[in-house]
């Protein structure tokens, strides 16, 4: 009966750990964020839609650092003043007129990433949860630049050329974060100002030597554990 019980656990290992690991539900959340929002703008105001999906990743992101009282505290800090500010802005039907809740949003999502990137570098072990861990550091930072860019036009009006009749702002410098990430450059958004412009040729840096330096890193943990395997 034991030995059922074992083969049984065993067999549900694998779902086990992909689904009850630290990053999942961020991972979740982001992915059903950026696969369902587009198809829902029929029903909900696209403007309203990127809001609810961003608190749910940052919701979601505060959840997977909350390993210690400290860095739970910190994200909890960071991530309030954005959730405050958006929320009390849309339901009044204004905003602030520098749109300081993009500011903090880019400060949690740094701090969430820093976050990331200093548990991967402290495994030995290439797991799932490292490899989820390092997807969704790839996704926060175009959320960063998303922020940060939506920042720059609040505070230089005229800084980017959004496209042709773009009702939602926000989605629009998240796409186009995403494309300045991945260097992809449809060029329908364009940096026009000095300061969008360096700032989307940093991300665009910034972009490969994430996947550089993460790739070494996952490729230098399963080299040496692999090593250590064969010499027990």
């Amino acid at each position: 009966m034991n030995r059922t019980g074992s083969r049984g656990r065993a067999s549900r290992s694998p779902l086990v750990k992909i689904f009850s690991g630290r990053f999942s539900l961020l991972l979740v959340s982001i992915v059903f964020a950026f696969a369902l929002c587009p198809f829902l703008d029929g029903f909900v105001r696209m403007q309203m839609l990127t809001d609810i999906y961003l608190t749910a990743i940052l919701l979601a992101a505060i959840q997977a650092v909350c390993d210690r009282r400290r860095s739970f505290l910190i994200a909890l800090a960071l991530a309030l003043p954005y959730i405050v500010l958006k929320w009390s802005g849309f339901a009044a039907g204004a905003s602030l007129a520098w749109h300081l809740e993009e500011l903090f949003g880019a400060f949690f999502v740094a701090y969430v990433l820093g976050f990331i990137l200093s548990f991967i570098v402290r495994q030995h072990r290439v797991t799932t949860d490292v490899i989820m861990a390092a997807v969704c550091g790839y996704f926060l930072l175009g959320l960063m630049w998303a922020f940060v860019y939506f920042f720059v036009e609040a505070a230089l009006p005229g800084s980017f050329q959004l496209a042709l009749g773009a009702s939602d702002v926000s989605a629009n410098f998240i796409y186009f974060s995403f494309v300045t990430l991945t260097t992809v450059g449809y060029g329908d958004v364009l940096p026009l100002s000095n300061a969008a412009r360096s700032l989307a040729v940093l991300e665009a840096v910034m972009g490969q030597l994430y996947l550089a330096v993460t790739i070494a890193r996952l490729v230098g943990i399963q080299a040496s554990q692999a090593q250590a395997d064969g010499h027990e």
